[in-house]
This record gives structure tokens, sequence and C-alpha cells, in this order.
């Protein structure tokens, strides 16, 4: 959870029909309330940061990319800041094949990710020039296990977000950003299919559900 109310599933009430099974219904029917940017894995486009209602259904339209995952340890700048910035990425990373997708996997690396409440306790995040780096790399579809690419609280300046979808400038509608995913550490570093799997709603944002596969260099 990162700053928004829990995720909630509760049965339709309707006088005297009360859409559960256990409560004499012929069928479970329920209402689910879900905040896509706080209740867990989330793939968001640009109109995450627009008054213009682009939508993750209209930008993602491609579900299939060739990624490269890697392991990153955020470099602390400030007293209590973790930031993954150009140095880091670029050491990393190196002369590493280029593809349209990366993922980057934090450490420490513990399944805490799985159930962890991220309000207030200013987790790592990215660099405006770790994202003018990627941008240069000409990577589109950008995946973390970080809950946001910009700090908690930075005043509103998302500079990140903002570098990454290159706005006001030209903004690309094709980028996005996906957030709170976990990669167990059996997972090695390398080349993968990446399979982004989002509900078709018209949202800046959807709940995801990320799939990769291995691949071998030829």
């Amino acid at each position: 959870m990162f700053f928004a109310p829990n995720f909630k599933i509760e049965p339709v009430i309707s006088g005297n029909f009360i859409g559960e099974i256990s409560a004499g219904s012929p069928v479970n029917f329920r209402n689910i309330f879900i905040n896509p940017h706080g209740n867990g894995t989330h793939t968001e486009c640009v109109g995450h940061i627009t008054a213009e209602p682009y939508t993750i259904n209209q930008c993602l339209t491609e579900f299939h990319f060739v990624a490269f995952l890697v392991t990153i340890m955020p470099e602390k700048i400030y007293e209590s800041d973790y930031v993954i910035t150009e140095n880091v990425l670029r050491n990393k990373i190196g002369e590493s094949e280029q593809t349209p997708a990366i993922i980057v996997r934090t450490l420490p690396n513990t399944d805490e990710k799985l159930k962890k409440d991220y309000s207030g306790t200013n987790p790592a995040y990215f660099s405006e020039d770790a994202m003018l780096y990627l941008n240069n790399r000409d990577i589109v579809h950008l995946l973390t296990d970080l809950p946001s690419v910009d700090r908690a609280e930075d005043g509103g300046r998302l500079l990140a977000h903002k570098a990454f979808w290159d706005w006001p400038m030209i903004p690309n509608k094709k980028k996005t950003i996906t957030e709170m995913v976990y990669i167990d550490n059996v997972v090695p570093d390398g080349l993968y299919l990446c399979n982004i799997q989002i509900a078709s709603i018209e949202s800046d944002a959807s709940p995801s559900k990320i799939v990769i596969y291995p691949l071998n260099k030829l």
C-alpha cells in the first residue's frame, strides 16, 4: 500500500438481495474497490501527470517486449534518501544490449515487498538524470519494484515522471511505467520476454500482472 485506502471486496446489496452465496445468493456478485497506484502492481501512462485524459487502455496497445532485468542498490545521497541515479544505472547496465523495456529490481530484495505499507517511509526513487539516461537508451517501458519513481514527498515536482514522458514538451503516449512489481531473487538478471497484462479500462493506470520468460542469446 502507498498512501491509498485499503483494497476492498464486498457483496452487492440491493433490498433483500446480498450477492454472496453464503448469504443465500445463487452467485457471488461483488464490488471491488481498488486504487491502482496504491494497492499493488500497476501500469500507468502519461495521463497520470496530465490534465488531458490519456488512458492506459489507449496508450498501451502492444503487450510483449524484450526486457533487460537488472538488480541495483540505490545510492544514498542524503541522510535518508536512496536514489537510483544515472551513474548507478550506467555502471550496472554498461554496454548491455539495448531493449525497449527495462525491469529494475532494487536491493535489499525480500518478500516483505509483497505486503509492505510504504506510506510515510520515504522509499527509494529515480533521479531526473536517471530517467534522461533511460530515454537516451530508447526505453519505452520501465518496470520497477519501487512504489513510485519519484520521491514520495517532492512538493509535486514529479521530476522523474516528467522526464521519462518528456512532459510537457513532446509527451510520448506509448511509454509506460509499472511500479510495485516483485521479482524473486531466484530470477537472475538478464534478457527476458516481458508480458504486461492490464485491465481494459479508460483510466490513467490499471492494476497489472507482469509475466517474464527467459531469452537465450542465439
